[in-house]
């Protein structure tokens, strides 16, 4: 592994941790708001077809580029394509984490702020009012660059002691409990009166409320929610031993975040309809529903601390893997600066990040293409920079990796037949890219 100081100390730490990268904000927060505004079941249902037909071959794709190259991302495609413009495409998603950072920190602040309320019992009481709550939080300036700081405080300590004894122990422990805590929730919320109505509209398809907005939004959200198209995942994979499968790994990394993110469904929207809120409610879904559910629960206020901290924990996680693909960019050649150069990228990413934490405050008025800062930064991660580092992904790994590195380290450590990598290497040839080309013709047609 050319070196390196740190690996994963085993698969189930590796795949612990990138399904930590991809179990977030973006499968537990918004998922749930942003299936709300696109139709509910039906966008589901696309989501899921594009998880695995899109997603899965994409994160196999990064797990056999980290690993193949044993490198993160940038130096990766230095790598395996010398003196060519393919380093780009690491650059690319140093970029896309970057921005994506601006504003995923900013709701990890929300997170962070709801949880150190949550402790003391300042949030569930008999008059509490939600949706005023949310509002007073996100409105104040203080509170939310305070939150932002906070949140990405805890990124650069963790960070700069590396991965191994950091990250990976702690994914062990906390994501098999955040799973628990989840299925608690939903069985709460399935015994609400009126909750079938929320399973209907979360399950049960109709597909007249598809647009073509709304499948670009379920290609965005399948590849916000794997974490893949940004390459973070290629450096999580340069740390990972060769006896390890790269599919297998995969496959339970796409699976765990489907399941979470049907956990996620049947946790809001049955309560949702349950107590009369609207399921286009938007960013605030999860911090709005979350409180009124537990508020109905026996020890309600303690499940609600013990959640909304692993529910941290899950979205550090993924921050994790967004601010290790700039900070192992810089260490690469300087493994001993990791701690400076993690205060530094730190600090810049909170600049980044005020814009998008002032945008329901001082900044609610200034809109981009009709948009807040906050919202108009995610639809260009979500849903343009993402689909095009997954196509220059496709791309590279089909037209430019060497093809017997490419085979080499799919079947690895793997008991599948060639059919399996040839029918993989067929959806990253043709399907994958058709997919992301068929949805921005609809966006711009429609």
């Amino acid at each position: 592994m050319d070196g390196r100081k740190e690996q994963w100390s085993s698969k189930l730490g590796f795949i612990l941790s990138s399904a930590g990268a991809a179990i977030g904000l973006g499968a537990i927060w918004k998922f749930p708001y942003v299936t709300g505004m696109n139709g509910g079941g039906a966008f589901f249902l696309v989501f899921i077809a594009f998880t695995l037909f899109i997603g899965l071959p994409m994160l196999v794709s990064e797990f056999v580029i980290g690993r193949g190259a044993g490198k993160e991302a940038i130096s990766a495609y230095a790598k395996l394509a010398p003196d060519s413009l393919w380093p780009w495409v690491g650059r690319l998603g140093l970029i896309g984490s970057f921005l994506l950072l601006s504003f995923y920190s900013v709701a990890g602040g929300w997170v962070l702020i709801y949880t150190a309320m949550s402790i003391p019992g300042m949030i569930i009481s008999g008059s509490a009012n939600y949706p005023e709550l949310f509002g007073t939080i996100t409105s104040s300036p203080a509170v939310t660059l305070l939150g932002l700081a906070l949140f990405i405080l805890i990124n650069v300590v963790v960070l700069s002691f590396g991965i191994q004894n950091g990250i990976e122990k702690a994914n062990k422990y906390m994501m098999p409990l955040l799973f628990i805590f989840f299925i608690i929730i939903v069985i709460r919320a399935l015994t609400l009166e009126g909750a079938m109505e929320g399973v209907r509209f979360f399950l049960t398809p109709s597909f007249e409320n598809i647009t073509g907005e709304s499948i670009l939004y379920a290609l965005g959200q399948s590849f916000f929610a794997l974490a893949v198209g940004f390459s973070v995942l290629v450096t999580y994979s340069s740390y990972l031993e060769r006896d390890v499968s790269l599919p297998s790994s995969a496959g339970w990394v796409a699976i765990m975040n489907i399941f979470v993110s049907m956990l996620a469904g049947l946790a809001i929207f049955p309560a949702v309809f349950s107590f009369g809120l609207e399921p286009t409610e938007g960013p605030g879904l999860l911090f709005i529903v979350l409180p009124t559910v537990f508020s109905q629960m026996p020890l309600g206020e303690l499940f609600l601390s013990l959640f909304l901290l692993l529910f941290l924990f899950a979205t550090l996680t993924s921050s994790f893997s967004l601010f290790e693909i700039m900070i192992s960019a810089f260490t690469e050649k300087k493994r001993e600066a990791r701690k400076s150069i993690s205060l530094v990228t730190g600090l810049i990413v909170f600049l980044a990040g005020i814009p998008a934490a002032l945008s329901f405050s001082i900044l609610k008025d200034f809109q981009i293409f009709g948009k807040n800062v906050f919202d108009a930064t995610d639809f260009l991660v979500s849903n343009i920079l993402l689909p095009v580092g997954c196509l220059l992904i496709a791309l590279f790994i089909v037209h430019r990796m060497d093809k017997k590195l490419v085979e080499q380290e799919f079947m690895t450590a793997t008991a599948a037949s060639p059919a399996l990598y040839a029918g993989w290497r067929w959806l990253m040839q043709w399907i994958v890219p058709m997919g992301i080309i068929i949805v921005f013709i609809n966006l711009i047609t429609g």
